[in-house]
């Protein structure tokens, strides 16, 4: 029988990066940052792809994908967050490897310090939230293994 593997992957997003890259922060104070390999995307629109091509390498025990979706006045907003988190939930269901989502569409961003901060600060609690997803669903899967 193969070994599990023991590694993780994180995507993340370049536009917002200030904001994205806490919730990399936030992951790697659950899972060792030598257990994880990063991966930037130029966008949230291009993470479903990669995800899935890493789910598949076999090499990932899961993929986590952070992303800030804003509202930038044309209405485009929402069918980006929609599409990006149906395609993570497809990558994840075709590949049989968990990916999560740390994406985020707020209804009300605006690139103030004060919005600015509280989204920094909430990108580290999500990408927690998704190292300990990663690691739970991981522990799941085993025992049903037997």
């Amino acid at each position: 029988m193969t070994a599990a593997p023991t590694r993780y992957a994180f995507i993340k997003a370049n536009w917002h990066a200030d904001i994205v890259d806490r919730a990399l922060d936030g992951f790697c104070e659950v899972i060792p940052a030598d257990q994880v390999d990063v991966f930037t995307v130029p966008g949230a629109f291009e993470m479903p792809l990669l995800a899935r091509d890493l789910a598949n390498s076999g090499k990932y025990a899961a993929v986590a994908a952070a992303a800030l979706v804003v509202d930038g006045g044309i209405y485009r907003h929402d069918f980006v967050a929609q599409a990006v988190v149906s395609g993570l939930m497809q990558a994840g269901l075709d590949s049989n490897v968990p990916v999560l989502s740390v994406s985020l569409t707020p209804h009300h961003f605006q690139p103030t310090d004060h919005h600015i901060g509280i989204y920094k600060d909430h990108f580290v609690e999500k990408g927690r939230e998704a190292a300990e997803a990663a690691l739970m669903i991981g522990k799941t899967r085993e025992s049903l293994k037997g």
